[in-house]
This record gives structure tokens, C-alpha cells and sequence, in this order.
């Protein structure tokens, strides 16, 4: 089979070409003929060497698939060749990425296309990732509840603007922070109730004019560093507050001041370490339910890359101009 592969940490233009043996699956696995991936920020961690949990070099990233089964390992009943399939497999050290033609994956971190989803096969591709990360955010950690006032930082961002649509899927009041008005536009169509410019308008003056200087019931920070302090300040008194990126250092007396509860949400946990692999189902299974709804889709940046052009996708995510998720088409 054919993959891109990283042989040594480096820039965007570290990825190569390679030609590997086609591999085989073990009990409770299935091969994946790959259709599609997706790039995400922990893959530009993992090439450079930032986050060192990558398969072992030559090192297939990507975590998000979506494909055709062709070939199933011993024990398997609930797939069968043929199955359209979506999750998020792989990337990390032990897991085959996406980047190649075929993929291994254990049942555990897949889910069938539902029938009456509305996506395309390789639009599925730009979901599994983002949504397991705010589902767990929101619901398995944060216990979101309806009627609730939710913040969730970069409601355009790739793992923002699908937890833009949970919350608002389940019935919470949603308030999201945006960068221009041409995002802001954007958020309200995914289902945000209440919009801030972070540019124009302190932490203190939208605590004050949306919740009354109460601050909000749970709030999700989807971009770290400083933000991670205006999320502090902005989560209500035995509030519950959600990160996905906490690899810097704070002061946290305001957070224990305000008896808030900190959850650090590290998606790669489950198949790095096999701790969590069995709560996968019930995940992909919530991913699975909104999309035969019609509930939850994915925002697309406009460019689309091959597995061949992977540089430039992380050359563009890397930009910050990227809107939403990079879509990568084996082709």
C-alpha cells in the first residue's frame, strides 16, 4: 500500500511517500480501505515533536477515517465487509494513522455510516475526532444539562463549531466567541444563541451583559494558553470548566476561589492507553444519532487537499486561516 509517512520530527515538508506491506487484522479489528481523513491540531504536534505519542517512525498520523471495510479479524460480528464506516482509529503510538491506503482499527473506535445521514462518506471524515472531543467535554465530562448557560470558545474552530451543535442539540443556551463578523454569521447558522467578538468586548462586560455578572454554568475552552485564564474568569461560581489544551502554566487561585471544577480533555487517552476504549461505542453511537438526525455537520474549510498534498493541509492549519476542518481525500 501506498502512505505518507514521517521518518524524523520537522516542518510541513517532512512528510514522504512511501510504499509499506498492506497490513492484516487481529481479533477484534477490521481493515479499512481508506476514502477519506482530516487534519487536526494534534497531528502538527505530533510531526514536530511537540507531542511525542506518534506511531513509531516511519510514523502514519491521523487520527479521523472514513472508509470501506474489506477484510475483518477473528471474532468480529457487528462488522462485515462492505460496511461504511467513520471514526477515529489511529495516529498515536501502537495505531496505524490514515494516511495510507489501508488502515487497521479496532471495532471499539468505529461506527457504520447511519443509512439517512445526509454527509457524503468522505465528508464523514472531518467529524470523529472534533465530536468525540466536545461530547466528552460537554456531556461526559462537563454533564451539560438543558437550560443552561454554556460558553464554548472559537465556536468556528474545528472542535468549537460541532460543540456549538451538541450544546445547542441538547438543549442548552449557547454563547460562543468569534473573531470578525463574517464568523460570527457562521456561529448563529450552527446554532449559537449569543455571540462575542473576543476582540471588542472584555470577559467582565459579556459576563455582565449575558449572564448578569453571574458568569456561565460550563465553559469550554477549545484554545488554551491565555484563554484559559478569561475562562476562569468567566465560569460561574461552582462552575464547571472544560480545556482541551492545557500545556502551559497558570495561576489558579481565582479557579479554586470560585470552587470550579478543571477538566482536561486528552482524546488520544483511550487508545494509548486502553483505559476507555469500552465507553467508545457509546460516543460514536451519540456521533451516529445526530447525524441521522441532521443534527450536527461539519464545517469545511474551502480547500481540500490529496494524502500527497498533506504538507500544504498543515501548512494552512498551521496559518490560522483555516476555517473549520481540512478535509484530506485519498485520490
Amino acid at each position: 500500500m501506498q502512505a505518507m509517512v514521517i521518518e524524523q520530527y520537522g516542518a510541513p515538508d517532512v512528510f514522504v511517500e512511501r510504499e509499506l506491506d498492506t497490513p492484516t487484522p487481529a481479533r477484534g479489528q477490521v481493515r479499512i480501505k481508506v476514502s477519506a481523513s482530516s487534519v487536526n491540531p494534534i497531528e502538527t504536534k505530533l510531526r514536530s515533536g511537540l507531542v511525542k505519542s506518534h506511531p513509531d517512525f516511519p510514523a502514519i498520523l491521523n487520527g479521523d477515517v472514513a472508509g470501506v471495510i474489506d477484510a475483518v479479524g477473528e471474532g468480529v460480528t457487528d462488522f462485515s465487509v462492505g460496511d461504511e464506516v467513520l471514526g477515529c482509529a489511529g495516529g498515536v503510538k501502537g495505531w496505524q494513522g490514515a494516511l495510507a491506503d489501508y488502515m487497521i482499527a479496532d471495532t471499539r473506535v468505529i461506527v457504520k455510516r447511519p443509512s439517512l445521514a445526509a454527509l457524503t462518506l468522505e465528508e464523514c471524515a472531518a467529524l470523529p475526532l472534533v465530536f468525540l472531543t466536545a461530547w466528552t467535554a460537554l456531556v461526559s465530562r462537563g454533564q451539560i444539562k438543558e437550560g443552561e448557560h454554556v460558553l464554548i470558545h472559537a465556536g468556528t474552530g474545528g472542535v468549537g463549531h460541532v460543540a456549538v451543535q451538541i450544546a445547542k442539540y441538547l438543549g442548552a443556551h449557547v454563547t460562543t466567541t468569534v473573531s470578525s463578523e463574517a464568523k460570527a454569521d457562521l456561529a448563529r447558522q450552527l446554532g449559537a444563541d449569543e455571540i462575542i467578538n473576543y476582540r471588542e468586548e472584555a470577559v467582565s462586560d459579556y459576563v455582565a451583559r449575558l449572564t448578569s455578572g453571574r458568569g456561565f454554568d460550563l465553559v469550554f475552552d477549545t484554545v488554551g494558553g491565555d484563554n484559559l485564564d478569561r475562562s476562569i474568569e468567566a465560569t460561574a461560581i461552582s462552575g464547571r470548566l472544560c480545556s482541551i489544551n492545557t500545556r502551559s502554566t497558570h495561576d489558579l487561585t481565582q479557579l479554586h476561589a470560585k470552587n470550579l471544577s478543571l477538566h482536561v480533555i486528552f482524546r488520544s487517552v483511550p487508545l494509548l492507553t486502553g483505559i476507555g476504549m469500552d465507553e467508545q461505542p457509546e460516543l460514536l453511537n451519540a456521533l451516529s444519532e445526530m447525524l441521522e438526525a441532521g443534527a450536527v455537520r461539519p464545517l469545511l474549510d474551502e480547500h481540500q487537499f490529496s494524502f500527497r498534498d498533506i504538507a500544504k493541509a498543515h501548512e494552512l492549519i498551521e496559518s490560522g486561516e483555516a476555517m473549520g476542518k481540512i478535509l484530506l481525500v485519498n485520490r
